[in-house]
């Protein structure tokens, strides 16, 4: 015979409702008969039933992964897989399933937030790809289901964000290619309605203020993380300026795509121009040459996304949490031609 709540309740010596409370976390039972009934329901190999405590809670213990257009672009398939892996696997540890969906600028003036979530009977949901200036936005912001915000800054009772050292990770980025002798660097950004597009942005700001380099405005690209804005990205900053011997992308994709225009064009990367991307995806490692890059732990960010949603939905408040990023030196970057190689200023 399955092992029943009540089996539990009566090696606990507590009543079934103790059992039950306990187990769905209310905070009116001591943290000590917690641990004491949690330890019996694993030794008795007790598993609640997902129907029932849902009913009883009023919850589905499911969470969305809101993708905003998915299927429009494989922009950001490469570094979504490892995020998805995370919130999946730390979502399943705490008791939650996953459903994956997507959604875009057409649906958002359809649908709120709010209905989504109650359409998909979602307890609460982690959105990735949410541009400044989207509709979902503003009804995360009013509305009191749950939510985690991927690389948007935002933070209040019911919501926060997971993101990386997005300006640390520009200025390293930015440090090595002063280090290398490099005055004249282009920066690939991404559209300027992403949060980490600024982030990015102001940390090649930093690094340029801290070697002493004037910022020209000409040495900047707006495109969308995509492979295609990189080779447009250079094609466009080269006929500003030709001297241009090293480029800055704000993604991986882009970079490779920077790499792919120079070589095509008869360039040798990093024999006569440098370029540094940012992501750390597997496809950076594989390439030739390998590019430098920085690294931002994806699963790691899906894991925290994750843990802190599961937080919100049991009483805690939103914060937000910013993860390591760091500077993996490959094969793409060199020293800048004809240049004696500079000390001190990018320290």
């Amino acid at each position: 015979m399955p092992v029943t709540i009540r089996d539990v309740a009566k090696q606990a010596g507590v009543s079934i409702t103790t059992v039950s409370r306990a187990l769905n976390g209310y905070p009116d039972v001591s943290l000590e008969t917690k641990r004491k009934i949690h330890e019996i329901a694993k030794e008795l190999g007790y598993q609640p039933s997902t129907l029932a405590r849902g009913l009883v809670m009023k919850k589905t213990h499911s969470v969305g992964l809101v993708v905003e257009d998915l299927s429009k672009s494989r922009k950001g398939h490469h570094f979504m897989f490892d995020i998805l892996c995370g919130v999946h696997d730390r979502a399943n540890e705490l008791g939650y399933d996953v459903i994956l969906f997507t959604v875009s600028s057409a649906e958002q003036r359809e649908t709120s937030y709010a209905d989504l979530c109650k359409a998909r009977q979602v307890d609460g949901a982690i959105l990735m790809g949410i541009r400044l200036d989207d509709i979902y936005l503003h009804d995360i912001l009013q509305s009191d289901i749950p939510c985690v915000m991927l690389d948007v800054p935002f933070v209040g009772s019911v919501y926060g964000s997971v993101s990386s050292e997005n300006v640390h990770g520009a200025k390293s980025a930015m440090r090595h290619l002063c280090k290398l002798g490099h005055k004249k660097i282009g920066f690939i950004n991404g559209h300027q309605q992403a949060a980490v597009s600024q982030e990015r942005f102001e940390g090649y700001l930093q690094a340029l203020e801290e070697a002493g380099i004037a910022f020209d405005a000409r040495y900047v690209y707006y495109g969308n993380f995509e492979q295609i804005d990189g080779e447009n990205g250079v094609k466009e900053l080269e006929s500003r300026d030709p001297e241009i011997s090293a480029y800055f992308c704000a993604s991986d994709l882009m970079a490779l795509g920077a790499v792919n225009y120079l070589r095509s064009t008869g360039r040798h990367v990093p024999a006569d121009v440098s370029v540094v991307g940012f992501d750390g995806i597997d496809l950076a490692f594989m390439t030739y040459p390998s590019l430098t890059t920085v690294v931002q732990d994806r699963y790691e960010m899906g894991k925290q996304a994750a843990n802190l949603l599961v937080g919100i939905l049991n009483g805690e408040s939103g914060k937000r949490i910013v993860l390591p990023a760091y500077l993996h030196e490959g094969q793409s970057t060199a020293a800048a031609p004809q240049t004696i190689r500079m000390s001190g200023n990018c320290m």
